[in-house]
């Protein structure tokens, strides 16, 4: 049961509770849990029983999953703010298809997930906003897919540097990840992405310092071909 005001709140403001009656958010809030994972700690692992789906309160996480050839493949990383497993309230798989773990000390709620499908079954509205975002998480689904079949490892990374920019037409990029997930990510090599980096370095396309990279000529950047 949460009782702490701050992860109430958190809870509270969250897209998938904060259109829900006060009494069923007392319903959900009494059967959710703080947990807390120190750094490389798993939450779940693949194949685990899918009962609870997770809001992650501070700290980051990563979600991988375990190919058949054995290859380990990130799938998504998540940041403060951000819920995830909640899809599979909805495609009726019993076990999680990925591994979580925590990339640095996290806080998160997890709640019931039983519990809240029924109080979904309740309410369409709410489902129709739930549905909104599991949309626009397909999209980027989408994107990212688009990117590990962009061609050559040096077209993988340009485009997910092109996408990390967005459309602001800010300069800077942060890599919020290591690079070595980057790199799994985009389905190449560390070396390779460090390799590649540095040629776009040297093309005079970016500019990069530990993690913050800054792109000096966009357009260049863009139709980038090795």
């Amino acid at each position: 049961m949460l009782t702490d005001s701050e992860n109430l709140k958190a809870l509270r403001q969250h897209h998938l509770f904060n259109r829900l009656p006060e009494e069923l958010f007392n319903e959900v809030s009494c059967l959710a849990i703080h947990r807390k994972l120190d750094s490389s700690e798993a939450l779940f692992h693949q194949g685990d029983i899918a009962d609870r789906f997770y809001l992650l309160l501070n700290g980051q996480v990563k979600l991988t999953r375990v190919l058949l050839e054995g290859q380990e493949k990130l799938v998504e990383v998540i940041h403060p703010g951000e819920s995830f497993a909640e899809a599979l309230l909805f495609t009726g798989a019993k076990h999680y298809p990925v591994t979580c773990n925590a990339l640095k000390t996290s806080n998160l709620i997890s709640i019931d997930g039983t519990h809240y499908r029924r109080l979904l079954e309740e309410q369409p509205k709410i489902c129709l906003d739930l549905l909104a975002n599991l949309s626009i998480r397909l999209h980027q689904r989408l994107d990212e897919i688009d990117t590990l079949t962009a061609g050559n490892a040096s077209r993988r990374v340009v485009r997910f540097l092109c996408q990390e920019q967005g459309d602001d037409g800010n300069d800077q990029i942060h890599l919020s990840v290591p690079k070595r997930l980057i790199a799994s990510q985009l389905g190449i090599q560390p070396e390779t992405f460090s390799r590649i980096l540095h040629r776009l370095i040297d093309a005079g396309l970016i500019a990069m310092e530990r993690r913050n990279i800054r792109v000096l000529d966009r357009p260049s950047l863009a139709n980038y071909y090795e």
